[in-house]
C-alpha cells in the first residue's frame, strides 16, 4: 500500500497556495513566493491575493541562482521558527539564500515524527542515529532531542555550521558533526564494524563531496543502500530513505530497500506532500521507511 503523508504538527509553517510553477508559503510571520517545478496546475487564489499576502518573492536569474525582492526593505534576511510534536521541540534559523532555499524542507516533519516516535520506543538506553546528507540538521536535532547519540554528515562546511547554529538555538549539544562525503563515510564505518539504531538518508539528485566526489542519485544509491544496511543494529533499528527527484517513484525505493535488506520488517513506502490551505496538494518527494523493535 502506497501512503500519502503530510505534516500535522506545524504551527510556524503553512503552505497557503501553489500553482503556475510557484508556491506561496508562510514561515513564522513571513510569507514568501518561491519557484516550484512540481506545481504545474493553476493557482487557486488570484494574482492580486498573492501580491497582497506575500512579503518577499524569489526571482531567478539562472537555473541555480536568483534574488529576493522585498516589498518592505525592513523585512529581515534571517529569522527563527520552531517545530514541536508530541515528543520534542526544535528551532531553526532561516535565511534567504541565493539558490531559493531557506534552510528547511517543511514536508520532512513527517519523517521527524517517525524518528522521535521510534527513538522513544527503543529499549536501547542511548540509541545511535546517523543522519546522512543531513543539510541544516532537522532530523539530527529531532534525534538528539529524543535522546539519541547523533552523528550528522554533510559535505558542505557552511551547511554544517548552520546546523550547529540550529543545535544551539534548540538548546541541544554534543551532536557529532562530520564534513564528509556520505558514501566514503559509510564505507569507513562498515570497515570499523560500527552499528547504528537509526539511519536517515535524504540524498540529492546531484551533489559533490568536499574533495570533489561526484554523487548522482541513480548511479550511487544502490551502492549506498547495500553499505548502509550493514550499519544497522540487527536487534533494534529504523531507517528512512527519502528522495526528491522527478524520476523516482516509491516503488523504486521499495525495490532498493528489499534488494539491500531482504529481511526488512514493517516497511512503509509512499509520497510526502504539503496540503495547501487553498486546497491543493503539493507533492515533494517519495520515501521508504522501516523499523524493528526488540521483542
Amino acid at each position: 500500500m502506497i501512503q500519502l503523508l503530510t505534516p500535522t504538527h506545524w504551527k510556524d509553517y503553512e503552505l497557503i497556495d501553489s500553482g503556475d510553477f510557484e508556491k506561496l508559503e508562510r514561515f513564522g510571520n513571513i510569507v514568501l513566493i518561491r519557484p516550484e517545478p512540481q506545481a504545474v496546475w493553476s493557482k487557486t487564489l488570484s494574482a492580486d491575493q498573492w501580491q497582497k499576502i506575500h512579503h518577499i518573492k524569489f526571482k531567478g536569474r539562472s537555473a541555480t541562482a536568483g534574488d529576493w525582492v522585498k516589498k518592505d526593505p525592513k523585512t529581515p534576511d534571517r529569522w527563527h521558527i520552531e517545530y514541536k510534536n508530541d515528543d520534542v521541540a526544535i528551532k531553526f534559523r532561516l535565511g534567504l539564500t541565493s539558490f531559493k532555499h531557506l534552510g528547511i524542507f517543511p514536508e520532512q516533519a513527517v519523517n521527524w515524527d517517525f524518528i522521535s516516535d521510534n527513538i522513544k520506543k527503543f529499549k536501547t538506553p542511548t540509541p545511535k542515529v546517523l543522519n546522512l546528507f543531513a543539510y541544516t540538521g532537522g532530523a539530527s536535532l529531532i534525534a538528539k532531542a529524543a535522546g539519541a547519540d547523533t552523528t550528522h554528515v554533510d559535505s558542505i562546511k557552511q551547511v554544517v555550521t548552520w546546523a550547529n547554529e540550529n543545535q544551539e538555538l534548540s538548546g541541544l549539544k554534543d551532536i557529532r558533526w562530520m564534513v564528509e562525503d556520505a558514501l566514503k563515510f559509510v564505507k569507513r564505518e562498515v570497515k570499523r564494524g560500527k552499528t547504528y539504531n537509526g539511519i536517515i538518508l535524504d540524498p540529492p539528485a546531484y551533489g559533490n563531496g568536499p574533495n570533489g566526489e561526484k554523487w548522482k542519485l541513480e548511479d550511487s544509491i544502490n551502492e549506498m543502500m547495500t553499505d548502509v544496511i550493514q550499519l544497522l543494529d540487527p536487534e533494534e533499528h529504523f531507517l528512512i530513505l527519502n528522495t526528491y527527484s522527478l524520476g523516482f517513484s516509491s516503488v523504486i525505493i521499495e525495490n532498493l530497500i528489499r534488494k539491500a535488506f531482504p529481511k526488512v520488517e514493517n516497511l512503509e513506502i509512499g509520497e510526502l506532500y504539503l496540503q495547501a490551505t487553498a486546497g491543493t496538494k503539493l507533492p515533494l518527494g517519495v520515501f521508504g521507511k522501516f523499523y524493528k523493535n526488540k521483542s
